[in-house]
């Protein structure tokens, strides 16, 4: 059937939350046919990883390699709290994920010379262990299967996401697809930041062939796919020092495609989102972090903003400390944020250059920010008026587009949830899809989301550590939000994220 809009375009559109309709699409859910959110390998060695956690000043140098890589999956996906339920207990995991359901799942690859014995693992969160399952030297096959990417013929350690998709559309249908790419975002940017905590270098790959790699797991691709990938540098040896890396690749643009029934509209997006040619290589070129501020609205109030670092502390530790005590925020009182928090939360999140001091990486790895826009809604901060604001990050100046407070419709916006009707501020990730999709094929969706996800986390843990609340939402009436914010109707919302007081706030952490 021929269509006007891409498969990705077509998605986006049947699955935008709707008034008249949403009632609609409601439905009971049976908990007790969740699905499980992790894999239980019933075969392979077991290799636990409990004991390296909280080694200290090793000489030995393997010792400190399975020290790294711990801490590394510990604080990038580990579970750090447990909440009963009748039917089976809600593992919390450093990484936030829509509903609790955690669609993603974390592997190790390893290739010849390091530490781990070549092959391939699965990080098995309930123990924070590995199962080794595959045992054969595949390193060249994931090279393959990666077209190459630079920064594996270097490193011999690989860390792969899949996600299993019914674990999120069990509940969310076919609009999972969106927060399936939000919540591996988040984790990639968990990997990234605790990349840098145990003296790794996290190279984000996002090309690949997707058969090959759903192969090399041995994934029922029907069920759960390779969403993205990620090359281990260890920085303590000079020759894995690398510069940066390419991170994505195109797929075709899909405009011929059947009629799909509700249900079966995510997996099919997702697999037409695919690269199926070995024929594409990765080239030298790099999306800058950002390159330009794409609004200048002229006759709007312009409010500069500071870009001062928060002071994480000797060796990341209260970086380390936020990543484990991180939760979502469940209730705002309404009382304002300062100008100055929403400066370093915004300073954290996209200026990541100013960190370089402290250990951090100046130049983390996204698919391409240039393609990713941010609107911020402020109710009450103090020293701002209240309306919607375009964030320039290049300019580092908040830029009026309408002033009102929105507090009664962003409550409705966000499908009466109350955490839009308290917040002190609302920020919105969007992207113009036609644009990304002309850049990149259908896979840009992917991208854009997982980008989204990834700053949504800084976002997150700049906010912890300052002891305000925030929340992500990934459930809005689309179209809406355009409408009544005065955000250019070409830019399609991706992700919501809830900044505000929460109802306890303990001393304000450190800010100089």
């Amino acid at each position: 059937m021929a269509d006007a809009l891409s498969i990705t375009q077509h998605y986006h559109q049947r699955t935008k939350y709707d008034p008249e309709t949403l009632a609609q699409r409601g439905r009971p859910l049976d908990f007790s046919q969740q699905p499980i959110p992790y894999k239980d390998y019933k075969f392979g060695t077991p290799i636990p990883l409990k004991d390296y956690l909280e080694l200290e000043n090793q000489t030995d140098p393997i010792l400190v390699q399975w020290q790294k890589l711990s801490r590394l999956l510990y604080c990038s996906y580990g579970i750090t709290a447990v909440i009963p339920y009748p039917h089976q207990p809600l593992y919390l995991r450093a990484a936030p994920s829509a509903g609790g359901l955690y669609p993603a799942e974390l592997y190790v690859i390893a290739g010849s010379g390091t530490f781990l014995p070549a092959g391939l693992y699965n990080y098995q969160v309930r123990t924070h262990s590995l199962i080794h399952f595959w045992n054969s030297h595949v390193w060249s096959a994931l090279e393959a299967a990666c077209l190459w990417h630079p920064a594996l013929a270097t490193t011999q350690l690989a860390l792969v996401v899949s996600v299993v998709f019914q674990r999120s559309a069990w509940r969310y249908e076919d609009r999972a697809y969106r927060r399936i790419c939000l919540d591996t975002g988040h984790l990639l940017g968990n990997i990234e930041l605790a990349a840098s905590m145990c003296d790794f270098k996290a190279h984000l790959i996002g090309g690949f062939v997707d058969h090959q790699c759903n192969q090399l797991l041995y994934l029922e691709s029907d069920q759960e796919a390779v969403i993205a990938m990620v090359a281990l540098a260890d920085l303590l040896d000079v020759e894995q020092n690398l510069p940066p890396t390419p991170t994505l690749l195109p797929s075709p643009t899909l405009e011929d495609y059947p009629p799909l029934a509700d249900g079966a509209l995510l997996l099919y997006t997702h697999t037409a989102t695919s690269i199926e040619t070995e024929e594409i290589t990765y080239s030298s070129k790099i999306p800058a972090f950002l390159k330009e501020d794409k609004y200048n609205f002229p006759f709007g109030l312009k409010v500069p903003l500071t870009n001062t670092p928060i002071p994480w502390g000797e060796h990341l530790i209260h970086l380390k400390e936020t990543i484990l005590k991180r939760r979502s925020t469940r209730q705002f009182t309404g009382a304002p944020l300062s100008l100055a928090d929403l400066s370093y939360l915004l300073s954290f999140t996209y200026c990541p250059q100013q960190y370089r001091q402290q250990g951090l990486d100046g130049n983390p790895d996204f698919f391409d920010l240039d393609l990713i826009q941010t609107f911020i809604a402020v109710l009450d901060v103090t020293d701002l008026e209240t309306g919607c604001y375009y964030y320039a990050v290049q300019a580092q100046e908040l830029r009026q587009i309408r002033f009102k407070n929105f507090r009664r419709e962003l409550h409705y916006l966000c499908l009466s949830q109350d955490l839009g009707r308290d917040a002190a501020v609302i920020l919105f990730h969007t992207a113009d899809l036609q644009q990304a999709i002309a850049r990149y094929g259908d896979r840009a969706y992917r991208y854009l989301h997982m980008d989204a996800g990834h700053l949504g986390q800084r976002l997150n843990l700049a906010a912890i550590h300052l002891n305000l609340g925030v929340s992500g939402i990934g459930g809005f009436f689309d179209d809406q939000v355009n409408e009544v914010l005065g955000i250019p109707a070409e830019e399609a919302v991706l992700y919501i994220t809830t900044l505000g007081q929460p109802p306890q706030r303990s001393a304000p952490a450190a800010r100089d």
